[in-house]
């Protein structure tokens, strides 16, 4: 019975050091996502299954470029993919759909075709604290020409891996 007593204790030991280890791992530094809509097409697709680093962020910034997956400035609990455009103190323009960083064209070779747009937007200085968020599907995207600048707290990780569909898998 104290042999038997003993191997439930390990056990239990075993269990609760893997939901303490599992725990910190989410909160800290991988998490499973999944892609809700069109706005990153083509680069990801809606029901695209994700995983995304929040250790990438809480060691370094979000860079020009990145896929990151951020809170909705409008409702926090919500969660959107989307591509870090620039950051503060960068001033962005956009003419006929050409992104222009600090007066330089921004090329987006992921955008093309029928996700182009063509609209205009700002030049206006993005503020200390936030940054400017894209779809890549710029003619069907809420980002930041929408809702305003993304403020860099809600920015939580950045797009690693897309592993569903298995056909579809990606290193970002």
């Amino acid at each position: 019975m104290g042999r038997l007593r003993s191997e439930v204790v390990a056990w239990l030991k075993v269990l609760e050091s893997s939901v303490l280890y599992a725990t910190i791992l989410v909160t800290f530094g991988i998490q499973v996502a999944r892609v809700d809509g069109q706005s990153m097409d083509p680069t990801l697709k809606d029901q695209d299954r994700l995983v995304v680093n929040k250790l990438a962020y809480h060691i370094g910034e979000p860079q020009p470029g990145d896929i990151v997956m951020m809170r909705y400035p409008i409702d926090p609990d919500q969660s959107f993919v989307k591509r870090m455009i620039a950051r503060e103190g960068d001033t962005v323009h956009i003419v006929k759909g050409q992104v222009h960083v600090n007066g330089e064209l921004r090329p987006s070779p992921y955008v093309a075709g029928e996700h182009q747009s063509y609209d205009d937007w700002g030049p206006e200085v993005i503020p200390d604290g936030y940054c400017f968020v894209l779809g890549d599907n710029r003619s069907n995207s809420t980002d930041s020409r929408t809702f305003g600048f993304v403020p860099k707290k809600y920015i939580i990780a950045k797009v690693q891996l897309r592993w569903w569909p298995p056909s579809a898998a990606t290193l970002f």
